[in-house]
């Protein structure tokens, strides 16, 4: 489906993506009017999961090290454990997201994602939402944790797990659209 509105950057690892987390989002903004772009550190395909079992495969569009942040108009962060984790450890996926924050285009990130929003050092006086395990990480970096369904700080979108996804998907696309309200 061609789009009139822009590419939307979805970042992962090659494996340990939250199914749920990459899938609905990718929906709803493909239903939005938007491309949405699976990136990762490595071309082919990135291995989803039900939290720690393994359910399918999606093909990776563009590898990180080789796009801008001028090609797309939002960058979305999935979550699931292993994902984030082995982000944080890419150095063109790190700098990538601080970029793309720094650009001022909308980033969300839900769950564990937001641990590359800190490797980045991109949430020193924000406030933000994640799973709860990242609350000492987040403070640590200077951030504000708080333990709400779906945060909006600029152009920060996060949420805490795959239960607020509605909430999550909903702000992600007012941010997208430039509904700032």
């Amino acid at each position: 489906m061609s789009d009139s509105r822009g590419r939307v950057a979805f970042l992962t690892a090659s494996e340990g993506i939250e199914r749920i987390e990459l899938t609905a989002p990718w929906k709803t903004v493909r239903d939005a009017g938007f491309t949405p772009v699976l990136v990762s550190p490595e071309a082919g395909e990135v291995e989803l999961f039900d939290h720690l079992t393994a359910v399918g495969k999606q093909p990776v569009d563009a590898v990180v090290a080789d796009v801008g942040v001028d090609e797309f108009v939002g960058l979305v962060l999935p979550g699931g454990v292993a994902n984030p984790d082995a982000l944080r450890m890419d150095a063109d996926a790190v700098a990538f997201v601080g970029a793309f924050v720094d650009s001022g285009r909308p980033v969300a990130a839900i769950c564990h994602a937001a641990w590359t929003l800190v490797e980045a050092d991109r949430v020193r006086g924000r406030r933000l939402a994640s799973w709860p395990s990242l609350a000492t990480d987040i403070r640590n970096a200077g951030g504000e944790w708080v333990d709400e369904e779906v945060v909006v700080d600029v152009n920060l979108v996060t949420s805490r797990n795959p239960s607020d996804l509605p909430a999550f998907n909903r702000e992600l696309i007012k941010a997208l659209k430039g509904d700032n309200a």
